[in-house]
């Protein structure tokens, strides 16, 4: 079945930096592309930056444009999110996303939190 795990989170200051991954199991994880999302207290869930197969396409939220960037490794199986700048609103369960056979799958979520 499809997994997906993330890891990485974490406290860090204003301005520091963090670097989530996500290993995916259970799919041909080069086949497909990968979003991450966050989702905040009180807020919806909303997308942060998606990458495509191979990872020649990248986009991101207008929020975390130029300071956050969206990778993966299809030997590991791994996505990651290299977020530098952070900010307090940054501050959020940041979650991996992949849509396989027309159904969207979720990581567990892993927590970031910047301190000011």
């Amino acid at each position: 079945q499809v997994q997906l795990v993330e890891s990485g989170g974490g406290l860090v200051q204003f301005g520091g930096s963090l670097r989530l991954s996500c290993a995916a199991s259970g799919f041909t994880f080069g086949n497909y592309a990968m979003n991450w999302y966050r989702q905040a207290p009180g807020k919806e869930r909303e997308w942060v930056a998606g990458i495509s197969t191979v990872g020649r396409t990248t986009n991101y939220a207008d929020s975390v444009k130029d300071r956050f960037t969206i990778s993966r490794d299809n030997a590991k199986n791994t996505v990651y999110l290299q977020m530098n700048s952070l900010k307090s609103e940054d501050t959020a369960v940041y979650y991996c996303n992949t849509a396989y056979r027309g159904r969207n799958y979720w990581g567990q979520g892993t927590q970031v939190t910047v301190s000011s």
